[in-house]
This record gives structure tokens, C-alpha cells and sequence, in this order.
């Protein structure tokens, strides 16, 4: 794989996962409560606890995303030609 390959590659990658980064962040902003509702179903846990699981999930995704996806990205278009 060249590196203009491997360039793109990571830019669709970065797109697309920053793309569901916001999509679910604006669902769980707009649907909380019956996000709440539907997972106290199938788990035994609180508003509170299930509110700190929403937002640690997107925080460590927002992480992964930036180191796994947005960084390669960025260092591979600095070393372009």
C-alpha cells in the first residue's frame, strides 16, 4: 500500500468514525431518558451510574479516535510530498 493509499485510507476512516462520534453523542443528548429507560431493562444499574457509562463511552471513543484514526492521519499528510 502506498502512502497517498494509506492517506485516504485513514481520512475515510477519520470521517467516518468522527461522523458516529457525533451521531451518537446527539443521541444520547436528545434521547437520554429513553436510553435510560431501555438499558435499566436488560441492567441492573441507577440513571446515574448509566449517565457516567454514556459519557465515558464517548469520551474513550473520542480517544481511540484521535489516537488510532485522526493522528495516523495527520502524521501520513505531513510527510506527503
Amino acid at each position: 500500500m502506498t502512502i497517498p493509499e494509506l492517506t485516504a485510507m485513514f481520512g475515510w476512516a477519520t470521517l467516518i468514525n468522527l461522523a458516529y462520534l457525533v451521531l451518537a453523542s446527539v443521541t444520547i443528548m436528545l434521547f437520554q431518558k429513553q436510553l435510560i429507560n431501555l438499558h435499566r431493562r436488560f441492567f441492573a444499574l441507577d440513571e446515574q451510574s448509566l449517565s457516567l457509562i454514556y459519557l465515558k463511552f464517548l469520551s474513550h471513543y473520542k480517544v481511540m479516535t484521535l489516537v488510532f484514526f485522526v493522528a495516523p492521519y495527520l502524521a501520513l499528510k505531513v510527510m506527503a510530498p
